[in-house]
């Protein structure tokens, strides 16, 4: 499975984005995915995650109440769309995927996108 993200970019204190990733390869909807990030100088923060038919949605304590996951399994694609973005929310987003449901937990996830950059200026 190859995963590309994009849609990041800079954005204001209060704005939005949407973040997508596209899987190529084999059958996206046999995939869990998720969404983690990763500031500078900082771990990798969980964000969100779905299930393979979308019935399991985790979130993050920084994503909850902002953040929505969603998957749209005919174009491949899980999206993030994030909303009230802050300063603290700026970071390189990565999509990551893996053949079972594996929520938070990252070294469990087997396939990786190359990330996207989201800044949010004050």
């Amino acid at each position: 499975v190859q995963l590309q993200a994009s849609g990041g970019g800079l954005v204001q204190t209060g704005g939005s984005l949407r973040l997508s990733c596209t899987a190529s390869g084999r059958t996206f909807t046999a995939y869990g995915m998720a969404w983690f990030r990763q500031a500078p100088g900082k771990e990798r923060e969980f964000v969100a995650a779905i299930s393979r038919d979308s019935s399991t949605l985790t979130y993050g304590d920084s994503a909850k109440g902002r953040f929505t996951i969603s998957k749209d399994n005919a174009k491949n694609t899980v999206y993030l769309e994030m909303n009230s973005l802050k300063p603290g929310d700026t970071a390189v987003y990565y999509c990551a995927a893996d053949s079972i449901y594996s929520g938070s937990y990252s070294i469990k996830y087997h396939y990786w996108g190359q990330g996207t950059l989201v800044t949010v200026s004050s």
